[in-house]
C-alpha cells in the first residue's frame, strides 16, 4: 500500500494541514500505517502536483501562514478506485522483538524479557488510546446506534482492529513472560532432600 492511500483515507476526515495529519496518524491510522512528518509532507506535495488534492493557504498573524488540504473529484476517485482493488498480499510482520524472542534461548533472556515487558507498556498506552478515540466516536451512542446512524464507520472498525490487536499483544506479552521466568527459576528441590 502507498502512503498517498493511507493520506487520502485521513484527508475523508475533511480537510487538514500537514500538521495536522502528521499529528492525525497518531490518533488515527498509526493502528495499520506509520509515517513520519517529513513523508507526510513530501506525500502531500507529489499528491498535488497529481490533483488528487488541493491546498489553500490560510494566512496567520504572527505565524506562519498554513496550507490545508483536501481531496478533490479525481482524489476521490482514487480511493474508490483503490478500495475496489484486492489487497495485494497479506500483511507479513516485521518486528525485531520477535526477532530477539527466537533466539531467546542463546541470549540474554533478562534484557528479552525487559524488552516483552516494554512492549506491553507500549500496548496498554496504545489501547487506553484507541479506547478514548472508540468513545469519541461513538459519542454516547451504542455501538448499534453508532453502525445505524453514523455518517462513516471505517474508521470505528479500524479502531477495533488496533484496539484487538494491542489487547493480543499484551496477552502473547504475559504468556511469554510467563513462560520465560518458568525456564529461568530454579528447579524445586525434590521432596526429603
Amino acid at each position: 500500500m502507498a502512503l498517498r492511500n493511507a493520506v487520502m483515507a485521513a484527508l475523508l476526515e475533511g480537510e487538514a494541514s500537514g500538521y495536522d495529519l502528521a499529528k492525525g496518524f497518531a490518533s488515527s491510522v498509526a493502528n495499520f500505517w506509520m509515517a513520519t512528518p517529513q513523508q507526510i509532507y513530501r506525500e502531500l506535495d507529489r499528491m498535488e502536483s497529481e490533483g488528487l488534492i488541493a491546498a489553500r493557504v490560510v494566512q496567520q498573524e504572527r505565524r506562519p501562514n498554513k496550507r490545508l488540504f483536501s481531496l478533490t473529484a479525481a482524489g476521490l476517485e482514487t480511493v474508490r478506485a483503490y478500495t475496489a482493488e484486492p489487497p495485494v498480499k497479506p500483511t507479513a510482520i516485521r518486528d525485531e522483538l520477535l526477532v530477539k524472542v527466537q533466539c531467546v534461548d542463546v541470549g540474554d533472556i533478562e534484557a528479552v524479557s525487559g524488552a516483552i515487558a516494554e512492549r506491553m507498556e507500549l500496548a496498554t498506552a496504545k489501547i487506553a488510546r484507541f479506547e478514548r478515540i472508540r468513545e469519541r466516536l461513538l459519542d454516547g451512542r451504542t455501538e448499534d446506534e453508532f453502525f445505524a446512524t453514523a455518517e462513516r464507520v471505517g474508521p470505528y472498525l479500524t479502531c477495533l482492529r488496533g484496539l484487538a490487536l494491542e489487547r493480543e499483544n499484551l496477552q502473547w506479552g504475559e504468556l511469554a513472560l510467563r513462560r520465560l521466568q518458568q525456564r529461568t527459576a530454579p528447579l524445586a528441590a525434590p521432596a526429603g532432600d
